[in-house]
């Protein structure tokens, strides 16, 4: 007898949410091998943000025609178009040489890693957009169920810088990136032989026009997601690892050896924390005794809430003058503190998109706010490298504030179905 998801919602949940882990550690650990590796050749702030564009523009491409493309084909399928293509990259990036001119190198990179971007946004919006589909009904079980999904999610991609930084320190560039793509290539296999029947398989009609929302509030949670996005990715991409670096190592091998495992490490936990806070949103918020009203009030407040605290490390970043250990240790304790906030930002832009969305057209809605999401991805990297390049740590934090103070502007936008308001 075929099993069906739509019979054992749970079973399928289980399924999609293995293989999108198994994406998201390697993914986690292909960003922070790049990183590192390009770094100690030599390479600017400006040239690593260069490396990360086209997985960021490929992530915009991608977001807006994925959700059309599962609506046609299937769930499933862009599911496992996004597993496959990453085994690809891996495969691709593997073949990297150091002789290379660092030109050629870059534009190969540049290449892989908008593979990269390619396969990542297909597996995130196929499994956001099952949760929609899958979530018990009724209380606040979507929220529990995406809430889950997204810090799990996290949490992995978490171990994952931690595991390209090890692996880099220990193994080198190409038997990690070999290793990862080895492993990723099992999982899909065992994925797809046990993945429950029954996800939406598509409707031939679907056409590409119905991909721009006309939905109000899907509009302005997207721009509140460019914003929130910008702002984590302004210093988290480039900005914080190379000012680590140039703290922690002395340019000897062993210096590199400890510089790695520690900005490895400090990275992986502000994920993992990250993706705790996320998952715990649900119950830090009360959403089981509140209505979708009051949470939509509470994704302007919590944004606000956000703007602190890069604000107020600009300011000291910019007082101190130079790199000194109190400095260090308070940055790591202010961007936890960063992470946790943001963290409960995410988690509420994540539910609200399901919640404004309706069964019919939800890869579509889906796809276009991780377009948002993509793209503002896409604006802190470039930004980061930019910023970092102009006016150091100061102006990569400084930035931030700004665009979390836009994305609390768009929060405020967001209204309340009629029945919610009355209610």
């Amino acid at each position: 007898m075929t099993t069906d998801a739509s019979e054992r919602p749970l079973a399928a949940y289980i399924a999609v949410t293995a293989a999108y882990w198994a994406f998201m550690l390697t993914d986690g650990a292909l960003r922070m091998l790049v990183l590192l590796h390009f770094h100690t050749l030599g390479f600017s702030p400006v040239q690593l943000a260069y490396l990360f564009v086209l997985y960021e523009i490929a992530g915009v491409i991608t977001n807006l025609s994925a959700g059309w493309i599962a609506a046609r084909f299937g769930l499933t399928s862009t599911l496992y178009a996004g597993l496959s293509l990453q085994v690809l990259a891996l495969l691709a990036l593997a073949q990297l040489d150091p002789s290379w001119a660092i030109g050629v190198s870059v534009a190969f990179v540049m290449l892989v890693q908008g593979a990269s971007g390619v396969a990542k946004d297909l597996a995130k919006m196929s499994s956001k957009s099952a949760v929609k589909l899958l979530a018990p009904k009724g209380e606040d079980g979507l929220f529990r169920w995406v809430a889950a999904l997204t810090g799990s999610k996290n949490a992995v991609k978490g171990l994952g810088f931690l595991l390209g930084a090890a692996l880099l320190a220990l193994a080198g560039f190409v038997p990690s990136v070999l290793a990862m793509a080895a492993v990723l290539a099992v999982i899909l296999v065992a994925v797809a032989l046990r993945m429950p029947k029954g996800l939406p398989t598509g409707r031939k009609d679907a056409k590409f026009r119905e991909v721009i929302s006309k939905n109000r509030n899907v509009n302005w949670l997207s721009f509140a997601r460019v914003c929130l996005f910008g702002a984590r990715d302004v210093w988290f991409v480039v900005g914080i690892p190379i000012y680590f670096y140039a703290v922690l190592s002395d340019g000897t091998e062993a210096g590199n050896r400890v510089a790695f495992f520690t900005i490895g490490t400090f990275m992986a936990v502000w994920i993992i924390l990250y993706g705790a806070v996320q998952a715990a949103a649900p119950r830090l918020l009360r959403a089981r005794q509140r209505g979708e009203a009051a949470l939509i009030g509470d994704a302007r407040h919590w944004a606000l809430a956000l703007f602190v605290v890069p604000a107020l490390l600009a300011l000291l970043v910019a007082l101190a003058g130079a790199p000194a250990p109190w400095l260090t240790v308070t940055l790591v304790l202010g961007l936890l503190v960063f992470g946790a906030i943001f963290a409960v930002n995410s988690s509420l832009h994540s539910y609200l998109i399901l919640a404004f969305t309706e069964d019919d057209r939800v890869t579509m809605d889906v796809g276009f706010y991780y377009m948002a999401n993509a793209a503002g991805r896409l604006l802190g990297t470039v930004l980061s490298g930019a910023s970092y390049q102009l006016g150091g740590l100061t102006l990569c934090l400084g930035t931030a504030a700004v665009m979390v103070a836009l994305s609390a502007w768009g929060a405020g936008r967001l209204r309340p179905h009629p029945a919610e308001q009355a209610a």
